[in-house]
């Protein structure tokens, strides 16, 4: 078994462990633009001792390219608030960002996100 045989995916309107990306569709090479991550957007996730998100990782993986990039792991758990990072990324090229989140209880979640260069 592979690590992505046990990666889920879901939409995030009707499950609560999927990372949520938003960010502009479009963005300029090399400059910064704010990306959030968050878990529980349009279903709150408990976020208790018992059943919490414990990390959400980004990744960015370039059109045309063997490599993704990890870009970051943002550490929530457990805790009694909601899993949401905001952080400051700026592309090289096109690419599509790759949003993971771990939950305690139900493993891995993905995400994606394709982004343009204007």
């Amino acid at each position: 078994m592979k690590l992505g045989d046990v990666v889920r995916t879901a939409d995030f309107k009707a499950e609560k462990h999927v990372p949520v990306i938003e960010c502009p569709d479009k963005a300029a090479m090399n400059v910064p633009f704010n990306v959030t991550v968050s878990v529980g957007k349009e279903i709150s996730h408990p976020n208790t001792t018992e059943h919490h998100i414990k990390w959400i990782d980004l990744y960015v993986h370039y059109e045309n390219d063997p490599n993704t990039v990890h870009l970051g792991r943002y550490d929530f758990g457990p805790v009694v608030s909601d899993p949401v990072v905001t952080v400051k990324v700026k592309l090289q090229k096109k690419g599509t960002l790759i949003a993971l989140s771990y939950c305690n209880l139900h493993g891995l979640w993905e995400s994606r996100k394709e982004i343009n260069l204007e």
